[in-house]
């Protein structure tokens, strides 16, 4: 974060609570974190509190541009505080795992919309899908080794003659 997270909330009109502080805490801890491991986090470090509360401050936060929320498809929403600066995010298929790529051509938007319909387009939210290094050498790893392409020919040619 920029700066004290007491002063940052100042700074964008927001009341400064226990909860919203630890709110900021958990998600810059923790970047791209889902609002229930955020309520965990802010209940290990202040105590009890709903989880209507952590979904309150978070929108706030969200609404002030102080934290980004990125739902990529069949996730829950992840939270992050790398915000103002329109990068984009790589997605594990096999474990979810989620990071930051900075965007690919520059400033904000980054991309040109296909299609001229009038509006006024200031962020572009891209996802790339794949798999993650530690998922993808899992799977080479556990794949089995494949027979040369001389010996299944050998073998399907010694069932064809007998």
């Amino acid at each position: 974060m920029v700066s004290e997270p007491a002063e940052l909330l100042r700074q964008h009109g927001i009341q400064v609570t226990a909860q919203r502080l630890a709110v900021l805490r958990a998600v810059a801890a923790r970047p791209h974190i889902t609002a229930d491991a955020v309520a965990d986090a802010v209940r290990a470090e202040i105590g009890a509190i709903s989880t209507q509360s952590v979904y309150d401050a978070l929108g706030v936060l969200v609404t002030k541009g102080l934290l980004r929320r990125i739902q990529p498809a069949g996730s829950a929403a992840r939270f992050e505080d790398r915000v103002g600066d329109n990068h984009h995010h790589l997605i594990c298929r096999v474990c979810g795992r989620l990071v930051d790529v900075d965007c690919a051509a520059g400033a904000a938007p980054c991309l040109a919309a296909a299609d001229e319909q009038g509006y006024e387009i200031d962020e572009a939210e891209v996802a790339y899908w794949g798999r993650c290094p530690d998922c993808l050498a899992q799977s080479r790893a556990a794949a089995p080794s494949e027979p040369s392409p001389r010996r299944a020919g050998a073998r399907r040619s010694a069932r064809t003659t007998a």
